[in-house]
């Protein structure tokens, strides 16, 4: 009996769709890129409920005829390629033809359409790829794509998306590889009636603002080369835009997204000895390539190329990025032309004679901390040590007090007492601004002040914003806060937590806020940096980059990620508040810290894993003598 049957077109769409249409951000750039390749000028984004409702994508594009509209959603049927040969001269962003029966498979599509010679266009509704209508209809030239109820035919799929928050996140990601390798388009992207993004055409360093924000292309740097292999532009970071995580970071081929590894590591070698191990840089670069030299058929995202001449061109990418750090100054000049400055006087030579070396006088017997007439040769500084030997004749050595002895508590484990731990006072040393020594039953404890101060002010600033009990400090003047359109997004998810942290913002429309308050114990530190830095990092359902060890978003739901985005912006906080390393500390400043510090549940280590403390045991100490 034969076992073998062919799968209905509803079937093979619906598991082709899982590659292609993996959440609602992959239907957004499918339908944008399409916008592109028909030509449009105007691309608009609609959503509702992050896409989970309705992705709308409005395009001014050359549109489709009747037979072509419903052509469209048939498996393989694409107007970019005619023959195997093709796609090794690729200038479209599809050409698989998978993009739309996948999204049709998997939901409720509506699409309007009118090519420029026809009067009437066509209207064609389409249910889990099949057909339920198609008829005339007044509609303007270009394409509306109507997606309603994204795997409403697969709940599994359906009950597998992330919040609204993480969804809207990943369609901005999208949004925004779309419009910064396209600046002369126009795009806009709305959810729930309310605009994100406006972004109208512009050059590409305008583009880059307007999408990353303009405090963001402050701090870049234009890269431009042109070889024989490509031709690469753009824009990279200067050295002090390094940090960990929650960096842009875009590479684009011939007008398409790519992730590179390869690339990247290359990028970051340019910049070695010029910015701290562990972290990165932004950077926005285009790589222009004979289109027969990459392959971008590897995967149905097209974001994985295969190079031909990816060594010779990981060595120009470095070239190019060092040239453009030369030639902004990262690395020092020296400069010899003199032509046209003051001559350097010389001393003694024909041309000196007005010229006389300065007289230098001194006094040889004077000295500052000496009272009374005294001589130099009349100082007696074995006087000084008088004292000292007197001690030492009589054995009389200073020991600790029994009650001094009794606080040095043994610190084995270093567990967390929940009172004030008991820290002998006073004797407490700082060892080249960076580490507190202190001596413990079991030998000498050694604590990284800036890790330790990060530890106990992240303790403090979670439990503030679980309790509801921040306190918020007034400005006199508030400030102005202007947004990105990513930042924009992530502020509708931090808006709460930023309350929570003490910040009291008003929003003023058109991605610009009012700073009326910040949290108390503040003073120094830029709020509306912090502010900037906490919206970067926000978590958008991906793992952190840094050994950041995330609470689950999945499992959780909405709650986890409040406690993922509590988690990332107290961390930030900590980190920008806490004391520097090389900051002098008193007595008094050093046993506060150590006595927070062991307060706290987890004392031993940072929140992203780093050590804080160790202890040289006595008998280790002895063994070096």
């Amino acid at each position: 009996m034969d076992i073998i049957q062919l799968l209905p077109d509803s079937v093979a769409n619906q598991i082709a769709a899982g590659e292609v249409v993996q959440r609602p951000a992959s239907v957004v750039k499918e339908l944008m890129e399409n916008a592109i390749d028909a030509g449009a000028a105007n691309v608009s984004v609609i959503l509702e409920d992050a896409g989970r409702t309705l992705i709308q994508v409005i395009d001014d594009g050359k549109g489709m005829s009747d037979t072509d509209a419903r052509m469209a959603f048939e498996r393989h049927a694409t107007s970019k390629i005619r023959k195997a040969e093709d796609l090794f001269s690729l200038s479209t962003m599809g050409f698989r033809g998978e993009a739309l029966p996948s999204i049709a498979a998997v939901s409720q599509v509506r699409l309007s359409t009118r090519t420029i010679d026809q009067e009437l266009g066509t209207r064609l509704t389409i249910e889990a790829s099949r057909v339920t209508s198609q008829e005339p209809c007044a509609c303007p030239v270009g394409a509306n794509f109507e997606v309603r109820n994204l795997f409403y035919n697969i709940p599994a799929r359906r009950k597998f998306l992330k919040s609204n928050q993480t969804e809207l996140n990943n369609i901005t990601q999208e949004f925004q590889r779309v419009a910064l390798i396209n600046p002369s388009v126009a795009f806009t992207l709305a959810n729930n009636d309310n605009l994100l993004m406006q972004l109208p055409s512009a050059s590409l360093r305008q583009r880059v603002d307007n999408v990353l924000g303009r405090r963001f292309g402050e701090g870049l740097i234009e890269v431009q080369v042109e070889t024989s292999l490509l031709r690469l532009t753009g824009f990279t970071g200067r050295p002090e835009t390094a940090r960990k995580k929650g960096l842009h970071q875009f590479f684009f081929v011939n007008g398409r997204y790519m992730r590179h590894a390869y690339f990247h590591k290359a990028v970051m070698t340019a910049y070695e000895h010029l910015i701290p191990e562990g972290e990165q840089v932004p950077y926005v670069l285009h790589f222009h390539v004979d289109p027969a030299s990459i392959d971008v058929n590897i995967h149905p995202t097209k974001t994985e190329i295969k190079f031909e001449n990816e060594m010779q061109i990981w060595q120009v990418v470095v070239a190019a990025v060092r040239d453009a750090l030369g030639r902004w100054g990262a690395v020092p000049s020296i400069e010899f032309d003199t032509e046209g400055r003051p001559d350097i006087p010389v001393f003694g030579a024909d041309g000196g004679k007005d010229v006389h070396a300065p007289q230098i006088h001194s006094t040889p017997g004077y000295n500052p901390f000496r009272t009374g007439p005294k001589t130099a040769a009349g100082v007696n500084w074995e006087l000084l040590y008088s004292d000292i030997e007197h001690d030492i004749k009589d054995g009389a050595r200073k020991q600790p007090t029994t009650q001094e002895q009794a606080s040095m508590l043994p610190l084995e484990g270093i567990e967390s007492r929940g009172d004030e731990a008991d820290i002998p006072a006073g004797r407490h040393m700082q060892y080249r601004g960076q580490y507190i020594i202190t001596a413990v039953q079991s030998g000498l404890m050694m604590v990284d002040q800036h890790r330790a101060h990060i530890r106990i002010l992240y303790d403090r600033y979670m439990e503030q914003m679980e309790q509801h009990r921040a306190g918020t400090q007034g400005l006199l003047f508030p400030e102005l806060i202007q947004l990105s359109g990513a930042e924009s997004v992530a502020m509708e998810g931090a808006a709460g937590v930023l309350q929570g942290l003490g910040f009291e913002i008003s929003p003023l429309g058109g991605g610009s806020y009012s700073l009326l308050g910040v949290p108390s114990g503040l003073d120094g530190a830029d709020p509306v940096g912090i502010i900037h830095e906490i919206l970067a990092e926000a978590p958008e359902g991906q793992p952190a980059t840094d050994g950041t060890t995330l609470p689950d978003q999945t499992a959780a739901g909405a709650g986890g990620q409040l406690a993922a985005m509590r988690h990332s912006a107290a961390l930030t906080m900590a980190r920008r508040t806490a004391v520097p390393v090389g900051q002098v500390l008193g007595d008094d400043e050093m046993e506060q810290m150590l006595s927070d510090l062991l307060r706290c549940p987890m004392p031993n280590i940072t929140p992203t894993g780093e050590t804080i403390l160790t202890i040289l045991r006595e008998d280790e100490v002895r063994k070096r003598f």
